[in-house]
């Protein structure tokens, strides 16, 4: 019978589609989930049926005409997909001949088909054990391996097949997806790299490469893989990969331009995105801004869009608009806490619009009734109405809100600050102390706190302690950077699949 190789007929497609990984990057950071799939998943077999004067059982009592037609049968039904039968007959086969090289691979192959892989290994470790040096031999036992979670025998099988075919393009590409399914990026630089050494201009393995030596911090050699690639075939991933790598090196400049460029070559939702994210990280607003509203025309139901033209707009000044887009987002994810914590950062909101942001934190409030952020939110939004009105209407619903906030969490130290002012303004000072000082404890970097504590104190008459904690502010304040809204809005970019 003669070898099936890769190449060789309509099988060949099934199993080239099946062991071949090639590019299969899901997402841009390794934070976002990878960029592959997974390896144990995707991979197939090879069948190489030898003749069966390459079996030792030659001289077996059944005739090699009839171990011959045997194995022709069981190729034909595994190829028609008719596994039941394919298994019999080799099974039939294996008692005459058990050493048979062929027959014990095409069932492990069978067994495997059928999606009983623990079945299937023994039959594909008696076919290495017949011929330890056949490459696909030694494939089809390191892709059952890795299906089943046995990764130490595939890694040992992968660096055997290395040795006995370190020319093969496929195999070092496959070993290098084999490291990164098992998040060892830095592991798959060196097979990525043969491989691509054996293929200069293969763009998926290059691909790959780039995104293992930059996750795996050889940001110089992924820039100059990337350039090589951009070479040979300019997409719009290329240029967004560029782009990191420029992040990575601090070229801020060069990093936005490849995102524009990515954008411009392909304007998919995700290239606006990072386009506009890198603007508005260096406080371009204005070109963040142009980005993101044109990002929102094409993705008018994107959230990460609306939310960067909000924030932009905000920044800009624009409250009015950035309320429309923030509350549109809101309306887009009414259950992602994250929504609401960019709404909330928005501080004097227009009369004309109150109304729709209250009742969005009140009806998250009320969708979330233990939840002790939505109670801040909710209380913190009734406060500015109060302040923008001046009228004191909502005091008491604002002190029961924040009450309930720190009885569902009593680090929240949020919401213990704002309770100490609400019971500084009403001249309680010792209770606003009281908040002040709990504040601190929970976040003794927030230099807010110690200057209000610094104040309710020295209503108090206790001099000494306010100094101290006043000095205590100085020094916070000089190098504290306040919650930023822009950079909790650049950590979203790490969850989104491309």
């Amino acid at each position: 019978m003669p070898k099936i190789a890769l190449g060789d007929g309509p099988l060949s497609e099934m199993l080239k589609s099946m062991w071949n990984l090639r590019r299969r990057w899901t997402g841009k950071r390794v934070s976002k989930a990878g960029r592959f799939l997974s390896a144990a998943c995707c991979v197939g077999f090879w069948f190489s049926a030898s003749a069966f004067a390459d079996s030792p059982q030659a001289a077996a009592p059944r005739s090699a005409d009839d171990i011959q037609k045997g194995l022709a049968a069981a190729e034909s039904y595994y190829t028609q997909q008719q596994y039941a039968q394919a298994e019999r007959e080799l099974h039939g086969l294996l008692q005459k001949v058990p050493q048979n090289y062929s027959a014990n691979e095409l069932l492990g192959l069978v067994l495997s088909a059928e999606g009983r892989d623990a079945d299937a290994t023994s039959f594909l470790k008696s076919a290495v054990h017949e011929h330890p040096a056949s490459v696909p031999a030694r494939e089809n036992l390191a892709a059952n391996y890795a299906k089943l979670n046995q990764n130490t025998l595939a890694e040992m099988e992968f660096k055997t097949l290395v040795r006995l075919d370190p020319k093969n393009f496929d195999l070092q590409h496959n070993v290098g997806e084999f490291y990164i399914n098992l998040g060892k990026i830095a592991d798959a630089v060196v097979p990525l790299k043969a491989a691509q050494e054996l293929k200069p201009t293969d763009y998926s393995n290059g691909y790959d490469l780039s995104l293992a030596e930059m996750m795996s911090g050889r940001v110089t050699e992924a820039q100059d893989q990337i350039q090589t690639l951009l070479a040979v075939k300019e997409t719009a991933e290329l240029h967004s990969i560029l782009a990191e790598v420029y992040e990575k090196q601090n070229k801020f400049l060069l990093a936005a331009k490849e995102y524009q460029r990515a954008a411009q070559m392909g304007p998919t939702e995700d290239a606006i995105f990072d386009w506009g994210a890198e603007l508005l990280r260096h406080k371009n607003l204005q070109e963040a801004a142009q980005v993101f509203e044109s990002g929102v025309n094409l993705y008018p139901q994107s959230w990460d869009l609306n939310i960067g033209l909000g924030l932009s707009r905000h920044m800009l000044g624009n409250d009015q608009d950035a309320v429309t887009s923030l509350v549109h987002a809101v309306d887009l994810k009414a259950t992602d806490p994250r929504s609401y914590f960019f709404l909330a950062t928005l501080g004097r909101i227009p009369a004309s619009q109150s109304a729709e942001v209250t009742a969005r934190f009140k009806q998250y409030t009320k969708d979330n009734p233990k939840g002790a952020q939505a109670k801040l939110y909710y209380a913190t939004n009734l406060w500015r109405v109060d302040e923008a009105s001046n009228q004191t209407t909502n005091t008491e619903k604002i002190e029961s809100l924040l009450k309930n906030a720190i009885a569902l969490d009593p680090k929240l130290a949020q919401a213990h600050m704002q309770l100490g002012v609400l019971y500084s303004r009403r001249g309680d000072y010792p209770g606003a102390a009281a908040e002040f000082r709990q504040t601190v404890k929970l976040n003794p970097a927030l230099a807010d706190a110690h200057y209000r504590l610094a104040q309710a104190l020295t209503r108090m008459g206790q001099k000494n302690q306010a100094a101290q904690e006043l000095e205590l502010f100085r020094k916070l304040n000089a190098a504290q950077k306040e919650e930023d809204p822009v950079f909790a809005f650049l950590l979203t970019r790490q969850d989104k699949p491309k």
